[in-house]
């Protein structure tokens, strides 16, 4: 299997990395010891779904130049399958409508395209919006790369071996193929999807596929996508293989959860496959189309002295071998940086830029930035990293890592009247920290001048008595046009630091804190994001050590900073403790309650409350909910990782204008 890092529509970008990976593991089986008196194996490739013409390509799906450019990068491909069984994705258009197919392409030859039966339509994904699910036990010949070729609900037969398809969603309903090709007789089944990162979903998928092991006794090799793709969902290149064996049961050949900063992935197994079964008549089911291929890779045997070779990724540590809670905290920086280094490359933009206040969010941010760059040296070496993001040296490489993220990471804290040493201070800590370009500026003469402003055209003073609200929103929006021409001038990805606590509620400044290109933390709530970083400030990244200057962030209650220091003005007073307010939104998003339901939650939930705030808070988060949605389609592009989100473009839609929720 190949995990490949694609993006949409970028044909030649998307051959060259599906070739060069192809190439790799072909050099791989080349070099492997024989563990047989016999060197006859088969090499079976699987590249992720829709691997050519990239996963999320949106609407364009339905352009017909789509399906014809993919077709076209599958006719160039054919030729690296030499000697191979090669599995490559592609959209494929027939009778006024486009399915999501696998090209199946044997010892250089197109020799069938299997459809997806079940389409994603859950979450962020809308897959019925561009395909047309594929009829079960249904197939017909159509014309592809020049050849006639069967398209549909078919398995093939090479030699002795009898394999199958399951394309990515197909595996998660309940009536799935696998149940259906093992009566068939096949003995694996091979699975290439594009399932994006989630929380907790590594252990889903490994649970789908030692299902399908243990109840069919086959093999299963699952491989997925890889990056930020297309710009919200991010895909962990995840690969899973795994056999039967009839004295232990489901065994694991090799899996990984890797979240790799590479352009691809390979990593060579042996794989011993039992015969097919030959269910009894009392099981008999309608068959899919049966695909008979002959020639030199015919020959192969799934005798023990005759191993099948596959392709997937490197193997990963068991998940007892970390904390539950701390492979999360891992997960998280690992992904978020993962996101912002494929963006920064794939968008060619010359560095981040972060308006750093001293709390939570923005070092959360800031340090993400750090680690995409940590990562990435880690794993690609220091020349493979300055040789990917050649465009933002001007021809003159930094001298080492250090130099590196200062010249790629800028942060900026932009004080006002109301903000205090203790942020001003631990803004610093942390920039020095992340070895950041870090300025420190004063925005109160533009927060004054707006002030003065609308004093004069309203004919009165402004106050904090009667003029609350506005007087904290011109503070943040007054660091908005500096930023913004700081990231201008530098050619920079300007980046939000709104949370997705705040984005529930609408506590954030349009076009204040809000404003950037990328919103990195606005798929995540607050509580996880103060626990992450405690989490970097005592144990850190075995690639990168503790921060323990974040503990001038984490010592404090996150506060905006826009009342007079004497007010004492912190984000929970503001709404209510992070806790309550995320748990109603839990509720809300992902378990679909009513607020009375809800409500009568909250009172279990947290006994030591009294029920009085319960209901008030519950009462406020549902009148701000509702009020706010205007914000959250503004919201920038956002990272889709834990089990829900409020992205209106990709996750939740609500209304702009409703009667409430109350």
């Amino acid at each position: 299997m190949i995990s490949v890092n694609q993006t949409p529509l970028d044909w030649q970008g998307n051959k060259q990395r599906l070739e060069a990976a192809v190439q790799r593991a072909r050099q791989e089986l080349v070099s492997l010891p024989s563990e047989s008196s016999s060197p006859q194996l088969a090499g079976i490739v699987v590249s992720p779904e829709l691997s050519i013409s990239g996963y999320g390509c949106e609407d364009s799906f339905l352009w017909p130049e789509t399906a014809k450019r993919s077709e076209a990068a599958l006719a160039e491909l054919l030729p690296a399958t030499q000697g191979l069984i090669a599995i490559f994705g592609l959209p494929f258009p027939w009778e006024g409508a486009v399915y999501n197919c696998a090209a199946i392409c044997i010892d250089g030859k197109l020799c069938g395209l299997v459809a997806k039966q079940n389409l994603a339509r859950s979450g962020i994904h809308y897959e019925p919006r561009f395909f047309q699910p594929w009829p079960a036990q249904k197939s017909t010949m159509v014309e592809c790369c020049g050849v006639s070729v069967p398209l549909g609900d078919i398995f093939f037969s090479v030699g002795e071996l009898k394999f199958g398809l399951e394309i990515c969603e197909d595996a998660w309903v309940e009536n799935r193929p696998a149940a259906h090709l093992a009566a068939c007789g096949v003995q694996l089944i091979l699975n290439p999807s594009a399932s994006h990162f989630e929380f907790g979903k590594h252990e889903a998928r490994r649970e789908l596929v030692f299902q399908a092991v243990k109840d069919h006794q086959l093999a299963y090799a699952y491989v997925n996508l890889l990056g930020n793709e297309a710009g919200r969902a991010i895909y962990d290149g995840d690969a899973i293989l795994a056999e039967w064996s009839p004295e232990q049961g489901a065994l694991s050949v090799a899996e990984t959860q890797h979240l790799s900063f590479c352009d691809y992935g390979v990593l060579t197994s042996f794989l011993q496959l039992m015969p097919g079964r030959h269910p009894p008549v009392s099981e008999a089911r309608p068959r899919s189309t049966l695909i008979e291929v002959s020639g030199e890779l015919a020959k192969v045997s799934t005798k023990a002295e005759r191993p099948l070779l596959l392709v997937p990724m490197r193997e990963s540590q068991s998940p007892g071998e970390i904390d539950q809670v701390a492979r999360r905290q891992d997960a998280f920086g690992r992904v978020i940086a993962l996101a912002l280094f494929d963006y920064l490359r794939k968008t060619r933009s010359r560095g981040f830029v972060v308006s750093l206040s001293g709390g939570a969010d923005s070092a959360t941010v800031l340090v993400l930035c750090r680690l995409a760059v940590r990562l990435a040296i880690e794993e690609r070496g220091f020349d493979g990293f300055c040789d990917v993001l050649s465009w933002l040296w001007d021809g003159e490489l930094p001298h080492d890592e250090e130099e590196a993220a200062q010249r790629l990471i800028t942060s900026v804290y932009q004080a006002t009247e109301n903000s205090s040493n203790i942020t001003r201070d631990a803004a610093t800590a942390v920039a020095a920290a992340c070895n950041s370009n870090h300025h420190e500026v004063s925005v109160q003469e533009f927060v004054s001048g707006y002030t003065a402003l609308a004093s004069s055209v309203i004919g009165r003073p402004l106050s904090w008595a009667t003029d609350d609200l506005a007087l904290q929103n011109i503070q943040a929006r007054a660091r908005s046009p500096g930023i913004w021409l700081i990231a201008n001038l530098k050619g920079a990805l300007l980046l939000s630091t709104s949370n997705r606590s705040e984005a529930a509620v609408g506590y954030a400044t349009m076009d204040g804190d809000t404003s950037g290109g990328i919103s990195p933390i606005a798929g995540i709530g607050k509580p996880f994001i103060r626990s992450w970083l405690i989490f970097m400030e005592r144990l850190g990244f075995p690639e990168w050590r503790a921060l323990q200057e974040l503990a001038a962030v984490n010592a404090q209650q996150p506060t905006a900073e826009l009342r007079p220091s004497l007010q004492g003005q912190t984000d929970e007073g503001d709404l209510m403790p992070y806790e309550v307010l995320d748990f109603i939104e839990t509720q809300l998003l992902r378990e679909r309650r009513a607020p009375r339901e809800i409500l009568r939650s909250l009172e279990s939930a947290f006994p030591e409350q009294a029920c009085e705030d319960l209901a008030r808070w519950c009462e406020k988060f549902f009148v701000l909910f509702t009020r706010n949605q205007w914000k959250r389609e503004r919201y920038a592009v956002s990272f889709h990782v834990d089990e829900h989100n409020l992205d209106p473009r990709g996750w939740f839609r609500f209304p702009v204008l409703s009667g409430g929720l109350g």
